[in-house]
């Protein structure tokens, strides 16, 4: 019966959504108040019925409800707990059921903490919302259902595919898709300012908050996707333009240039086109993303269905919102105003430069991505692009990003000094040489891994340069310095924070130039020499989990004799699913470095087959990634974002009309 009520909560809510999406909107076209007013609160309630139906769903895998056709294909009753939660969205019907719950919640969180936002654009954001999550809700009634009964419900279930049986597809999930679905909500404000008209520096301030929340969730998805294929694959390797790993890249740079590109439009009343164009491209690269992962036109271990008739549905909601939004786009962008304007050098314009070479660098991976694709459906002729096209395309698009990131942050709004600058980040530039220097030195070569180590070094330093100008500007006594330090605005810090955590990950990412692999039939008793580290094979011997047997090896690791960790890597055999799958050994050691191990099968003399690395600094490249998402956090904390901007005035005290920019 809860199955039941699940799934006509869903319905429910599809009809709300319907009613949201179509009553508010003719209230803002019509001027008519109470149809403007109907927005918030259905949003609100819809939410209360999809998370109903969510919570119906999840209750049906802890029960281990097996007559849920769902719940047979992805459950079993001897998992564990934390995989009978996670496996609720580790495939497409219940994955879809959690994208429309983040969508709807979305929505009413916008009902309840966007109450200064002007009422008619309020109910045209939660309009256009509803008009996506009708969309979704639609898709996953009429071809995914996750209620679907077996009329003879078997005993047991085929149990959660083992490569997803990991406390990262806990969290992995969940973060990328409030990313995804986040810029949902940056979409309807883009739609809804186009439908109203009304595109200005208190729209880019209403809009901020989401984009940034958006952005600090995929960037954390991301990287949680990375390290999970890091340890959990067995590859060595976090990273592999894998099509659906593209997939969520291209948003992430779409969305970090909108980040940037709305900053200059809430201060100068700049770039408006220009960033209502992003909003739509990056909820769109979303959708897109969501086609390639569910249509089955790409294999992947990342991808969740192969059914072409969900694919011609996607297709559809695809091109009726980007086709839509691009039609709306092209009848309202002539009518808007310019807005500020700057100069060649300033701190515009290197935005303008930071939006070019992320864009740049997301069509590169789009054209990777999906020309394969499109010659074989046109041709019929199989390619495939690997890691070196983007390697020599993508990469060297970002080596003038990081050069120019400190320097952007050094120059003055509407005019800038480029010289003045250069010259105030001579340490950042210093520290940088030297730095890879004494890379070099110290670890021989590659030399490219030591440049590039460099390079983040420069970053690293160069991001705080701007924070440490204000704070000893002149009169820098200790007291002082605290008072603006606490005084400074949360997004200065925010900013120099993100950035510092881009120079972070870098340096992680060129660490794994230095890095060792070395490939051996281990026997017990042996011992292999990996970088500063002797590896002992003290014994191997079985073990039964609750849902898996397994093969551990045990080891011992030593650093100059002295022992620095026991590992037990091990080969899991899931007997439901008759999978196997490798459990890497992972130790972290000083300044961020990892021994990591997997092993294979056990050969007739007693030999096992194994894979030893050591990768100095390489836990730096997820760290950076938590710096990018506390940098963000903190802008987003930031008192000017969390209270809407007032009524600005002109220097008389009379007020302005709307989107005309205050004098500075």
């Amino acid at each position: 019966m809860i199955v039941e009520i699940g799934h006509y909560a869903l319905v429910l809510a599809f009809a709300l959504a319907i009613i949201q999406a179509i009553l508010p909107l003719w209230g803002v076209l019509r001027g008519e108040a109470g149809l403007i007013r109907i927005a918030p609160s259905t949003a609100i309630v819809q939410c209360l019925f999809v998370a109903l139906s969510y919570a119906a769903l999840t209750w049906a895998y802890l029960a281990s409800d097996f007559s849920v056709l769902n719940v047979f294909e992805n459950s079993h009753s001897d998992k564990p707990l934390i995989y009978k939660i996670s496996g609720v969205w580790g495939n497409h019907e219940g994955s879809m059921l959690l994208w429309i719950f983040i969508l709807v919640l979305f929505g009413a969180l916008v009902a309840l903490f966007a109450r200064r936002m002007p009422e008619d654009l309020t109910a045209a954001v939660l309009a256009v919302q509803a008009w996506i999550s009708s969309a979704f809700i639609l898709f996953v009634l009429l071809t995914s259902n996750p209620f679907a009964r077996i009329a003879n419900a078997p005993i047991e279930g085929r149990d959660l595919n083992p490569i997803l049986q990991d406390p990262g597809l806990a969290i992995h999930p969940p973060l990328l898709y409030v990313g995804y679905v986040g810029f949902s909500l940056t979409f309807s404000f883009a739609a809804a300012a186009l439908i109203i008209g009304r595109i200005d520096a208190m729209w880019a301030r209403f809009a901020r908050p989401w984009i940034l929340l958006a952005w600090i969730f995929l960037t954390l998805g991301i990287a949680m996707g990375s390290y999970w294929a890091y340890y959990t694959l067995g590859w060595g390797g976090f990273w592999f333009w894998d099509p659906v790993e593209n997939a969520s890249l291209m948003p992430w740079l779409a969305g970090t240039a909108l980040l940037h590109s709305v900053i200059v439009m809430e201060k100068r009343d700049a770039l408006k086109v220009w960033t209502i164009f992003l909003a739509i491209l990056a909820f769109s690269l979303s959708l897109l993303g969501t086609f390639l992962v569910r249509s089955g036109v790409l294999t992947s271990v990342h991808a969740f269905a192969s059914d072409p008739q969900r694919g011609v549905f996607i297709l559809a909601i695809l091109m009726f919102f980007i086709g839509g939004s691009l039609l709306l786009f092209a009848l309202r962008a002539p009518g808007l105003r310019t807005g500020g304007l700057f100069a060649p050098i300033s701190r515009e314009s290197s935005l303008v430069l930071n939006n070019l070479f992320l864009t740049t660098s997301c069509a590169t991976v789009f054209v990777g991505t999906l020309y394969p694709l499109a010659l074989e459906a046109v041709t019929g002729a199989k390619i495939s692009v690997g890691p070196p096209f983007f390697n020599y395309t993508f990469v060297p698009l970002f080596i003038p990003i990081f050069i120019a990131m400190p320097f952007g942050q050094m120059l003055a709004w509407k005019r800038g000094d480029l010289y003045g600058a250069a010259q105030r980040l001579t340490v950042a530039f210093a520290a940088g040489a030297l730095a890879a220097l004494v890379l070099f030195a110290m670890r021989g070569g590659p030399w490219l891994a030591a440049v590039v180590g460099g390079l983040a070094i420069y970053l690293i330093f160069g991001s705080f340069f701007d924070v440490a100008g204000r704070l000893f500007a002149r009169d820098a006594t200790a007291r002082n310095v605290w008072n603006r330090a606490i005084g400074m605005p949360r997004a200065a810090w925010g900013a120099a924070i993100a950035h510092a955590g881009v120079g972070v990950t870098l340096f992680g990412l060129a660490a794994t130039g230095w890095g060792v692999e070395k490939i051996a039939a281990f026997k017990p008793g042996q011992t292999l020499q990996v970088g500063p580290f002797s590896i002992t094979l003290d014994k191997v011997s079985p073990r039964q989990g609750p849902n898996y047997r397994e093969t551990v090896a045990y080891m011992t690791v030593r650093e100059g004799g002295r022992i620095v960790a026991q590992m037990q890597p091990s080969r899991r055999f899931f007997t439901a699913r008759r999978m196997t799958t490798s459990q890497a050994g992972l130790h972290t050691v000083a300044l961020g470095g990892h021994i990591h191990i997997v092993i294979s099968e056990q050969d007739k003399s007693g030999a096992l087959d194994t894979r030893v690395y050591w990768k100095p600094y390489v836990s730096l490249i997820w760290l950076g990634a938590g710096f990018m998402a506390l940098g963000g956090g903190l802008s987003m904390s930031d008192r000017r974002l969390r209270i809407a901007a007032g009524r600005r005035k002109e220097p008389g005290g009379r007020p302005l009309p709307d989107g005309v920019p205050a004098a500075e």
